[in-house]
């Protein structure tokens, strides 16, 4: 099963004279590790950035979510910092997220838990190829615990991964290529792990102006998560 998101950018105009910038994101839906976080329903995303020239950065993106994807979850904000270094072609990075979700909770049977966590992210790239590693630095990922997934008690999700491996690749000066692979494996719960892809177009507009047209489909060994994609 297929699925378009159409989206479109605009950026600080001074970003090229300016450590400061902004974006602003209207999607079709919103879709992140091959997951519908908005349930098929259109997303405003909003984000500030501060990069400086040395490669170190930090910033703030947040967006509209669906109660289907997560209990009571209504807003994801994230926050993050880092430091990306490129060198010709080569580039080589460090970053850490927190993904805050506002008074999203499980159900008072499964612990109250909350669905907030934070990830440690190295990344390498070289060309159009780029790879990061997310770490869960939280005690849970994502809410994923004894409480919410059964099993023995006490079991945590912490050092949870996810493997993101892109391709990105101009096709003229306008049109861009794009796709993704991801591997998210879940610590003491590898019966949730999953896989997700992404295939994509975008299309510069001008003026820090882009749209863009992408497949997504995520999966996993006994069908967990058949609802929560569209593949």
């Amino acid at each position: 099963m297929s699925t378009g998101v159409v989206h479109a950018e605009q950026l600080n105009e001074q970003e090229q004279i300016s450590p400061y910038s902004a974006n602003v994101t209207f999607a079709s839906q919103y879709i992140s590790r091959g997951f519908q976080q908005t349930w098929g329903k259109p997303a405003l995303q909003i984000g500030f950035d501060y990069a400086n020239p040395n490669g170190l950065f930090v910033g703030t993106w947040a967006s509209n979510v669906s109660s289907n994807y997560l209990r009571d979850a209504s807003v994801e904000w994230d926050f993050y910092a880092g430091y990306l270094k490129t060198i010709d072609k080569f580039s080589i990075g460090m970053s850490v997220f927190y993904y805050y979700y506002p008074g999203a909770k499980s159900t008072a049977e499964t612990g109250s838990t909350s669905y907030n966590y934070g990830e440690i992210v190295p990344q390498i790239g070289y060309g159009p190829l780029s790879l990061k590693y997310f770490i869960t630095y939280t005690p849970d990922y994502a809410g994923y615990n004894s409480n919410t997934m059964g099993g023995p008690e006490g079991k945590r999700s912490r050092g949870t991964t996810y493997l993101d491996l892109n391709f990105t690749q101009p096709i003229n000066e306008s049109w861009t290529f794009g796709a993704h692979y991801g591997y998210e494996r879940i610590k003491n719960f590898s019966e949730a792990n999953f896989q997700d892809m992404k295939v994509e177009l975008i299309k510069d507009l001008g003026d820090g102006w882009t749209t863009g047209l992408a497949y997504t489909k995520a999966w996993d060994k006994d069908g967990y998560y058949r609802n929560y994609s569209n593949g």
